[in-house]
């Protein structure tokens, strides 16, 4: 299975990467602050690339949003996950119902939360307050088949290329990518190690938390899933990779993070899964790496696989998780400090400080 789509084609063509000489122009902005210099250390960092990636000044507040993209997976079927697939259905009603971490952090932050069903297995009608994008109701099982159909992974990686010009056209400045999907981290296992070589048990976690042995039972499904879909075989294309063993919720995220490169905007990844986007969409696009900001790094081993591959040193190590663009909303606050400092701090000259000799 070989496949482009014209979108994709687009995509990699028109995104050029953040801006140079707005990096640096940020960057001597802050050697005139009132500090020594580079004593904000990463913050400086971060901030020169926000400018860099909206190529202008900047300042609070930011319109910020986090998408939460739901779908089921057919390799529930084999046992790898401590929950049992219904709780896709079951926690994408309770983000509905101001339930679920995401939303507290949500509110907090003030960070708009959008929650999108690509392919969860139950019927939500009109319920309102979710984005309705179904593409299917969850995926095949990637154990015996590809888990999608070209047509159905172009079609969600269309829904998140859509959202994020959605949120561009609205204002929104920086997005947190998150997701909610029983059986996802065995997908990014596959993922991860197609991208990057990795033996399946340095790549596979313990997701939601199941025992050792069922651990065990997970990285032998890994390595058949790898032996059905790769070994063997020439080089599969990311697109490949993503219809193989991929999650709906994640060829969204894909095109979401496309999109948003595209739109110049902020994109704060959350944990294994969002990474695992992220790392496909570079793969597809290189120039949307500059857009990348790793807001955490979670438990799951293959997280920081990905993280060396897209050369991303993450904002936050809380020993986290959960998914649903938690770690991602955490790191908000953060950058938006950076931009405080960067935008409200005096300079030497302004302040009548004499500067380092």
């Amino acid at each position: 299975m070989t496949f482009e789509t014209p979108l994709l084609q687009e995509l990699a063509r028109t995104i050029e990467p953040p801006s140079e000489q707005w990096r640096q122009k940020a960057l001597a902005h802050l050697d005139t602050l009132t500090k020594p210099l580079g004593s904000l250390g990463r913050l400086e960092g971060l901030v020169a690339q926000v400018l860099a990636i909206r190529r202008q000044e900047i300042a609070l507040p930011v319109k910020k949003a986090v998408f939460v993209f739901a779908a089921d997976h057919g390799i529930t079927a084999e046992g790898v996950s401590a929950y049992p697939r219904e709780v896709t259905h079951q926690m994408v009603l309770n983000f509905l119902h101001h339930g679920a971490a995401v939303n507290v952090l949500a509110a907090l932050h003030n960070v708009e939360l959008c929650v999108a069903d690509i392919g969860v297995d139950a019927d939500f009608e009109d319920i309102p307050g979710l984005l309705h994008h179904k593409v299917r109701r969850g995926t095949r099982n990637m154990l015996h088949e590809a888990a999608m159909t070209p047509q159905e992974t172009e079609e969600a990686i269309s829904i998140g290329v859509q959202l994020a010009s959605d949120a561009a056209s609205a204002g929104v400045a920086m997005i947190a990518i998150g997701e909610m999907g029983i059986g996802n981290t065995t997908s990014a296992s596959a993922i991860t190690c197609a991208l990057t070589n990795a033996p399946p048990e340095e790549a596979t976690g313990h997701g939601t938390g199941i025992s050792t042995n069922g651990h065990l039972h997970k990285v032998s499904v890994v390595c058949a899933i790898l032996e059905k879909h790769f070994v063997g075989k020439t080089k599969c294309s990311p697109l490949n990779i993503l219809a193989s063993v991929g999650g709906l919720e994640i060829a969204a995220m894909v095109g979401m993070i496309l999109g948003a490169a595209r739109a110049r905007l902020i994109i704060v990844i959350d944990g294994f899964i969002s990474t695992a986007a992220a790392a496909l969409a570079v793969s597809l696009a290189p120039s949307v790496a500059g857009y990348l900001i790793a807001g955490h790094q979670s438990q799951e081993p293959g997280h920081r696989l990905l993280l060396d591959r897209l050369q991303l040193t993450p904002v936050l190590s809380l020993n986290m998780r959960l998914g649903e663009g938690t770690g991602a909303v955490l790191a908000m606050p953060l950058i938006e400090s950076a931009i405080a400092l960067y935008t409200r701090m005096a300079t030497f000259a302004s302040a009548g400080v004499s500067g380092a000799s």
